[in-house]
């Protein structure tokens, strides 16, 4: 039996950062910059909905300091209202691009390899147009992925819990936390920003971290020979009785 798997979207295979800082300048001038905010980079929907509720994940995570100056942040009014103007843009999901370029593609070439089954959560809110579940779906298939399941919800502990999954890969550690607090499922973190930056609570967990997605697949690719080695059913039993 195949690898069971959840893959996240945003800030994990799409683009989600580029996407809104795009639509910042177009509200707001060239001079604004989503990066110059001092907390934690806006990435996803969650990510947007903890800064505009003042939540903080539970790992004490430092924010990824700018490499570089940059321009001017948002306060929390601009934030809200460009939340709310994204809202207004027809498919706006499906004008995503990729974080790395051929991901999806490879994904789905493994799966087909390994027979695993793979579902994407989202936390993503509608947008004008179709439907986000299906603006998803879409903008999987242009990448690669062909008939993908797509379920829009953010919690991903209860969803491993629930189906029983193998490994749910992320870039949010709260909500590998999640998973390991919920499920039996191995969480896997995308993480893209330093390496000093990342939660130092992160080592005491089941979380293994990974720099790009290109890693965790390797690691995906692991754990299927892993299972290949493991006796199955029948073989147990023979062992148990001695043929």
């Amino acid at each position: 039996m195949g690898l069971r798997i959840a893959c996240d979207l945003d800030g994990t295979l799409a683009d989600m950062d580029a996407a809104l800082q795009r639509e910042a300048r177009r509200l707001y001038g060239p001079d604004v910059d989503l990066h110059a905010s001092p907390k934690q980079p806006l990435e996803s929907a969650e990510d947007i909905e903890d800064e505009l509720s003042g939540r903080t994940d539970g790992l004490n995570a430092e924010p990824p300091a700018p490499e570089a100056p940059r321009g001017r942040p948002l306060d929390k009014s601009e934030l809200r209202r460009l939340w709310a103007h994204v809202g207004t843009i027809e498919n706006f999901w499906k004008s995503l691009g990729e974080i790395e370029p051929g991901a999806e593609a490879k994904l789905a070439a493994l799966a087909a390899r390994h027979r695993w089954d793979v579902l994407f959560v989202t936390q993503r809110p509608s947008s004008a147009g179709e439907t986000t579940q299906l603006q998803s779906q879409r903008w999987l298939q242009a990448h690669g992925f062909e008939l993908p399941s797509v379920f829009v919800n953010g919690a991903r502990g209860r969803v491993a819990h629930a189906l029983s999954l193998d490994a749910v890969l992320d870039d949010r550690p709260e909500n590998c936390l999640d998973v390991v607090t919920d499920s039996k499922a191995t969480p896997l973190l995308i993480w893209r920003h330093k390496r000093e930056a990342l939660p130092p609570g992160i080592n005491q967990t089941r979380i293994e971290t990974f720099y790009s997605f290109n890693d965790a697949l390797a690691r995906l690719e692991q754990m299927s020979a892993d299972r290949s080695r493991k006796p199955s059913l029948i073989g147990r039993v023979r062992r148990a009785i001695g043929i």
